[in-house]
């Protein structure tokens, strides 16, 4: 009894954040929310916090708690800090914190129970609220209904709606073993997480939580809001490379077993 006892209370839910030093001081409002979070008996959380660079600005923010990890290493983007951030906790599932960003009372317990309950589905994402400067939300029109969402959903919508996909990549949670399997997080400049999502439903059904499960700052220092972000050339590009990575996997007929 005390070895299915121990062995139930290693199981683990990794919460992955990459974080930049202007972002560094909303780390706090992030694991108040991550603190709130409450889990089926046997499960847990470990927060990987990893910076992308070597500052000294971060680690002021970075909680006293054994159960979060902090790394640094050098330059490389988002989406290598979340990649390499898997190196530092194991777990069976991975859940994406932007260290700007915060998440709602319940979200982990309800992206654990959609993918404990049906192993055909590979990932969850959740209904999410933009939130603004003065302290108010706004929500998104083109939220899918509560459910499972089919292979290759979202890469219609985000081709027919000008790029932009019908659930948000910044809400993911997902097994672990597919998310290393996809080789992690795309090697782009911005869009990585878009390009991962589009990934994972050419290659396995997913879940949509139509409950908010997280709330997405909208501020002047987000990578999002630069100039860089919106620069045609470069966005082209990165939309052509997040399509043609997800039809090729498509046509691959793959799929997570």
């Amino acid at each position: 009894m005390g070895a299915a006892v121990n062995a139930a209370a290693s199981r683990r839910i990794v919460v992955v954040t990459a974080v930049h030093a202007p972002s560094a001081t909303y780390l706090p409002e992030a694991y108040k929310s991550l603190c709130d979070q409450e889990l089926p008996d046997g499960w847990e959380w470990h927060w990987v916090i990893r910076e992308d660079g070597t500052t000294d600005e971060v680690s002021p923010y970075v909680p006293d708690d054994p159960r979060v990890t902090f790394r640094q290493g050098r330059r490389g983007g988002p989406g290598v800090a979340r990649t390499i951030a898997l190196a530092h906790a194991e777990g069976e599932y991975v859940k994406v914190l932007d260290a700007d960003d915060r998440l709602t009372p319940g979200v982990l317990a309800r992206d654990l129970a959609a993918l404990e309950g049906d192993p055909a589905i590979g990932w969850a994402t959740s209904r999410v609220l933009d939130l603004l400067p003065d302290g108010s939300t706004a929500g998104f029109p083109g939220d899918p209904p509560n459910g499972p969402i089919e292979r290759g959903d979202v890469l219609d919508y985000w081709k027919a709606n000008d790029f932009r996909a019908q659930v948000h990549p910044a809400s993911l949670f997902v097994r672990r073993d597919l998310l290393l399997a996809l080789g992690g997080w795309m090697a782009l400049p911005a869009s990585e997480d878009t390009g991962l999502l589009l990934a994972l439903n050419s290659v396995s059904r997913g879940w949509f939580s139509a409950e908010v499960g997280l709330l997405y700052r909208k501020w002047g220092g987000q990578a999002t809001g630069q100039a860089a972000h919106v620069d045609p050339d470069e966005r082209d590009a990165r939309m052509a490379v997040v399509e043609a990575r997800a039809r090729a996997l498509a046509s691959f007929r793959w799929q997570r077993p």
